[in-house]
């Protein structure tokens, strides 16, 4: 049954209070109400009908209704004469022309695989579904992927492997409050989606190497060196075993491999696991205490644990814990991870990563191949293959046999690209770059195309927040004239490419397209509509029928493994891809702060949140101050092997005497990291680089100095 374009009537919202939606940021994907008076003016009120966020919501999200109004707001096209000249505003007609124009081109010239598409995690189901179908039906190119790889990668790596699926919280939020601990590994809450914190009841054991406000939280902080939470984490594994909090009962009944896992922990003696981390073994033991006392407990990973070259393996080893403690699939405990951006679950469901189509299904297997072609009606010979994954897609960008023209849709990689003065590079080397935002962004000021698009409140479609629930965003604005939505824009483009049919601009009808592509897969929307999400707080996928409930916790009963038991996969502590030497002593970590979202391209331009936040900082530890005679707010230069960048000292003992802290909401962080691959994920290591750190000294002085140098000498 195909749904019209207008969104159904909010089904607990009281009309004065506006129409009932979501936030635009984070994964909580908080519950809020939109209304606009006579006057244009816009309102945001929280929903107490979301369990995410019961009523709360932080700063972000009550300024959101400036990104509806500002003045920053992309109206109308734009697009360059040349090369070298401005962008300047054009008709649709004309820039969807030049797009259709360049993308034949370098494809007639250099193969199917020249033309490459850059998605988000931020987009609506919808339009990831879409974006894949139009990749690989209109441009028939495998070169597809999208910045939730640099997110959500390494822990759904893991999470499949272990039990057969990967969905972030594979149980209500609710649950949480009622565990009697949790342990967070690499999550500051805190900052990034703080309606979170009210979920968190009962002891907190967070793992960072800063004391974040989550930390500052916690009963008990465990703050080891940057890249060796694997360590920790099999010494942590180590004492459950040999102290006796191993469930055997559920260890023999509910999974596999365990005596391999406890082998490959034998030699991760806590003394061992201390000497490469940091953190003391009475810290450690005390963490395993207050999970294996517990009652009901929880163990959840973040980007801190995920994002490195090994994060794959990082997250095992905390699945490898949880399940030696018994907690998957026991009610009211478990592991889970923390998904960052706001449609990161289902932005990976519905076949805009690389290696995916729709469902979850393997692009690689033949029977996903048969089912999703027979739902676009084409011949599964002609899917591509699985193509590069995001940072390898930015890396050959403009070389011989990579990608000539690539489309952009809600992702900025000039800042949140790891190296990311390397990518821009590769990003100004294309013979046609276009992005469709609805801001400027700093990739968006590198483009020859810009295709300005609507936003969250002037358009509605599905979202699936870090608990696999399917949520319903409504139109509550209309859109400035002049702009179009992605689904329009891909709708365009499809046709200028001989494909009219099968790319409609309704997202109701992409939605059951959807609904179809992802029956019988792991991610199965396939008995989601969007009435039965409008009736009450959304649905939990798998949702196989339309008279389905929905699984709000799919391993009570079984894991989607074929034995359906859950599996213990061995792993060991690798150091980092870059430690630290003599020319680079320091190690460097990168996060969120909390008035700021990814790349900033949004957050950045909010008054509020700018005065809450102006700029970017360096974060160091007082005795590594002193030694660089650097105070806060004295200007300070960090240098990595990728790049250099400058910024203003922030001193304080929350950081490891042997760590600086970026913030990468701004460009600058993203010059330096690291973009080695994680060998299953293909994350890159975010987390953590080696670093030089010193104090800026002005041009002038700079000049004066080296002269004075070279008289001496």
């Amino acid at each position: 049954m195909s749904v019209s374009l207008s969104p159904p009537a909010p089904v607990m919202a009281p009309v004065h209070q506006g129409e009932a939606t979501h936030c635009p940021y984070c994964a909580l994907q908080c519950g809020m109400y939109v209304s606009e008076d006579a006057g244009g003016a816009i309102t945001i009120t929280p929903r107490h009908d979301v369990p995410a966020n019961d009523g709360a919501l932080c700063q972000k999200g009550w300024t959101a209704a400036a990104l509806l109004t500002g003045g920053a707001r992309l109206t109308t096209p734009l697009a360059r004469a040349s090369r070298a000249g401005p962008l300047v505003p054009v008709s649709w007609d004309d820039a969807l022309d030049r797009v259709a124009a360049g993308l034949r081109a370098v494809q007639d010239e250099h193969g199917p695989d020249a033309a490459a598409v850059f998605g988000g995690g931020g987009l609506t189901n919808e339009k990831a579904y879409l974006l894949g179908k139009f990749a690989r039906v209109a441009l028939r190119t495998g070169q597809i992927d999208y910045n939730g790889r640099f997110c959500m990668s390494s822990a759904a790596a893991a999470a499949n492997r272990a039990f057969g699926m990967d969905r972030g919280l594979p149980f209500p939020i609710t649950d949480i409050a009622g565990a009697d601990t949790v342990m967070m590994a690499g999550g500051n809450v805190a900052e990034t989606m703080p309606p979170f914190l009210r979920h968190l009841r009962g002891a907190l054991v967070v793992i960072d190497p800063r004391r974040t406000r989550t930390a500052g939280r916690a009963t008990l902080h465990l703050q080891p060196a940057p890249g060796t939470d694997l360590a920790l984490a099999l010494g942590m594994l180590h004492i459950a075993v040999t102290e006796g909090y191993a469930d055997q009962d559920y260890i023999a009944a509910r999974t596999s491999g365990f005596a391999e896992a406890r082998a490959s922990v034998a030699t991760w003696w806590p003394e061992r696991a201390e000497r490469v981390t940091g953190v003391p073994v009475a810290r450690m033991r005390e963490a395993v205490h207050l999970l294996g006392d517990a009652g009901k407990a929880m163990i959840i990973t973040g980007r801190g644990a995920e994002q490195h070259a090994k994060g794959a393996d990082t997250v095992t080893a905390y699945i490898n814990l949880a399940l030696a403690l018994g907690l998957p699939g026991r009610p009211g405990s478990g592991y889970g991870c923390l998904t960052g951006q706001g449609n990161g679950q289902g932005g990976r469901e519905h076949g805009q990563k690389a290696d995916q189509l729709p469902g979850y299904r393997r692009i690689d297997d033949p029977a996903a191949r048969a089912h999703v072609a027979a739902v676009w009606g084409v011949d599964p010979a002609d899917l591509p293959g699985p193509g590069r994954s995001a940072y390898e897609l930015l890396d050959a960008l403009g070389t011989e046999g990579g990608p000539k023209a690539l489309l952009v849709f809600g992702s900025n990689p000039a800042v949140s690209a790891p190296r990311a003065g390397h990518v821009a590079g590769r990003l100004a080397a294309l013979d046609l770059l276009v992005v469709c935002d609805f801001v400027l962004s700093e990739t968006a000021a590198m483009a020859d195309v810009v295709l300005p698009t609507t936003q969250w409140a002037e358009e509605h479609g599905t979202m699936t927040n870090l608990e696999g629930r399917v949520l319903l965003r409504r139109q509550a604005v209309a859109p400035p004239s002049g702009v179009r939505s992605d689904l329009a824009v891909i709708n365009g483009l499809a046709a200028r490419l001989g494909h009219a049919d099968g790319f409609s601009a309704d997202p109701g009808t992409v939605f059951d397209e959807l609904r179809r592509a992802s029956a019988g897969g792991v991610a199965d929307y396939s008995g989601i509509t969007y009435e039965r999400i409008a009736a009450g707080p959304g649905l939990f996928w798998p949702v196989p029928a339309e008279d389905h409930p929905g699984t709000p916790r799919p391993f009570l009963d079984r894991f989607p493994t074929p034995d359906g038991r859950a599996r213990f996969v061995p792993v060991d502590h690798r150091p980092p891809a870059e430690d630290v030497d003599e020319d680079y002593p320091y190690y460097l970590t990168t996060g969120r702060v909390l008035a700021h979202y990814q790349s900033g391209a949004q957050t950045r331009r909010i008054a509020a949140l700018n005065e809450a936040s102006p700029g970017p900082y360096v974060e160091l530890h007082p005795d590594l101050a002193e030694r660089l005679e650097v105070v806060s707010g004295d200007l300070v230069r960090v240098s990595s092997r990728r790049g250099t960048t400058e910024a203003p000292a922030r001193v304080g003992p929350a950081i490891r005497r042997d760590t600086v802290f970026m913030p990468f909401h701004w460009a600058g962080a993203n010059l330096l990291t690291n973009p080695a691959l994680d060998p299953l994920s293909r994350m890159p290591e975010f987390k953590v680089c080696a670093v030089r750190v010193e104090r800026a000294v002005p041009d002038a002085a700079r000049a004066a100095d080296a002269r004075a140098d070279r008289g001496r000498a």
